[in-house]
Order: C-alpha cells, then structure tokens, then sequence
C-alpha cells in the first residue's frame, strides 16, 4: 500500500496534474502475452492486445498530467496460476521501483476458488498489492455466484478495493462478437450483467468492508438500477430473489469515467451514486496516448465550465481515489 504520507503530499501537488490519479490502466507482460499465444487465445477478446512498456506509460502520465496509475491484468483471464503469480509480482515491482506513480490491484486463478483466495491472501499480505481485480466471468463463472462467496469473505476480512472489468461472455455468440467486437457494446452488458448478478444475492450487501469499482462510465447501470428495483416485488412473488439491499449493495460501488465521459454522463450517473463515488480512468493502453490527453483535457474543461459539475472537479481526478485507496492502510 502507498504511504499514507505519500499520498498526501501527491495530492498537495502543485506541479503533475494536480495529484491526478488513474484508477483503470493495464498491465501487459510478456509471460501473460506468451501463455496467451501457446494456448491460442490472443484474440480471445476478438481484438489484439496493445503493447506495453512501463516507461512509456510513464511518458504518457507526465505528459497528461497524471500523478497516479493503477494497474490491473487485462482480459483474458490466464488460465495459469503462475502466470498470474509473475503478473502480480512484475506490478508489485513497478510499485516499488516508481514509489508514487503506481498502484495494483492483483489479479486471481479464478475459477478454482481455493487457488484464488490463496494468491488473494499472498497479494494483499505478502506483495501489498492495493486491491484485487476480478473479470466479470471466468469460464462461465460469474461474479455473484454462489461459490465465490468463500472469497468475497477473505475479501471483506482484508476491507479490500475490488476492481471490475469486463471479459469476454459465456457463452458468446461468435457471429454477433465479430459482427459488433465486444468493446463496442457486449462488455457494457457484461459488466451490468456481473453487478446485477451480485446485487441479487445481496453480496455487497453482506460482506460490506469491501469497496467495488465498476468500469466504464457504470455501463448500463444507471438504466438497469430503476428496472430492477420496479421488477423485485414481482421477482419476489414469484420466489425467483429474497429480499434486496439495494441501499447496502449501492453504496459499496464506485464508478470510473474511462470511455465515453461527458457531462451528460455523469449526470445520468449521479442518479445511481454520489459525486464522491466517481473516479477518473483513462484504459491505457487500450487507447492511443493523444487520444487519452485530450480526453482528460476535455474532463477538465467541463468539470470547471459546467456549474452542478464545478464542485466535483478535484473529488473526479484525484480527492475520491485517494480516499478510497487510503483505506487500506
């Protein structure tokens, strides 16, 4: 975990950014990339995985402006324990070879249970990562079953951040993914589909120590939210849910602004959460580095120009991350 004092004087900055702090960034290293493609599964996810290079990334964060980045594996899940063993340790040794500039939230051996709570445990403890990182699904096993709970207990025993992203579905239809690639639109059903899913079965609810980020602008959220609470009393009826802590579940998620952000956007946000529940995410290096500059550029503008937005500025880029990451210490 960074120290507390470290993080403090990062947001007292005056100089990179104003202390702004990216919570949805990549990891790519080349023993996941080989695993990937001894197994054939480089276009697992129907596009190529970019490059990555640390220094570069750093390039990137100077040159945007971004104090802070958190890295996450990207999708699609190794299928090797060992690889996301050397994974999770290549982002522990960037943590600490650049004190400041980056966090990690550890990727799992999921689906085996037993392995995944293991390396959770040797993550959080031994290599200080700042949070786990869980995919939607992994062959077919999705967030909110029921045996995960057993992790999401260790989980809220250590009041760990979790951070969502989006893989690719199980089953998928091949045609309709190559027709429409996932990262136009499938991965935002994907990642309502989790959220929704451990909602149902209260699971935020019931281990509430933990704290949930949930990618891209909130996917469907914000629309899904209103539909299930207007359908539970039917659901229920019909003995298909118990009873639903929507204001418990709620609560424990957070939402970043990587994708399409615009005003628009996170007003529609702000009737599911709290403006102190919204972080800044860029995907790097899922897009291209000018790309990412200009979009913050433009995050900036209109959280300064757009008066319900203004007061929210700073709580975006840096002041929410902070919080929420400084809990772990």
């Amino acid at each position: 975990m960074l120290p507390l004092l470290l993080l403090s004087m990062m947001v007292a900055t005056k100089g990179m950014a104003q202390g702004v702090i990216d919570v949805h960034s990549h990891i790519i290293t080349p023993e996941f990339l080989s695993s990937l493609k001894n197994e054939g599964r480089l276009m697992d996810e129907g596009f190529p995985l970019p490059k990555y290079d640390a220094e570069a990334h750093l390039q990137w964060m100077d040159e945007a402006g971004v104090q802070t980045s958190v890295l996450t594996l990207a999708a699609p899940q190794p299928t090797s324990a060992k690889v996301v063993r050397t994974t999770n340790e290549a982002a522990a040794k960037l943590k600490q070879m650049h004190p400041g500039r980056f966090l990690f939230c550890a990727a799992l051996p999921l689906p085996n249970v037993d392995a995944a709570i293991r390396e959770a445990i040797y993550a959080l403890d031994t290599l200080k990562a700042d949070g786990i990182k869980l995919a939607t699904n992994v062959n077919g096993q999705y967030l909110g079953a029921p045996e995960l709970d057993t992790l999401f207990s260790v989980l809220n025993e250590r009041k760990a951040v979790i951070i969502l992203h989006p893989h690719r579905p199980e089953p998928v239809n091949r045609q309709v993914m190559e027709q429409t690639p996932l990262a136009m639109q499938e991965y935002l059903s994907e990642t309502t589909r989790a959220v929704a899913n451990m909602i149902s079965r209260n699971v935020l609810a019931r281990y509430h120590d933990i704290k949930v980020v949930v990618p891209h602008c909130g996917a469907y959220l914000p629309l899904a939210i209103p539909r299930m609470k207007s359908l539970t009393p039917v659901m229920q009826a019909n003995k298909m849910v118990g009873e639903i802590d929507y204001e418990a579940n709620l609560r424990a998620l957070y939402y970043d602004l990587a994708g399409a952000h615009s005003p628009e956007v996170i007003r529609m946000m702000l009737t599911i959460t709290r403006p102190d529940h919204l972080l800044y995410g860029s995907d790097y290096p899922y897009v291209a580095p000018q790309v990412l500059t200009q979009s913050l550029g433009r995050m900036k503008q209109y959280l300064t120009a757009e008066a319900d937005l203004a007061p929210f500025r700073e709580m975006i880029l840096y002041k929410n991350a902070h919080r929420l990451f400084q809990t772990r210490q």
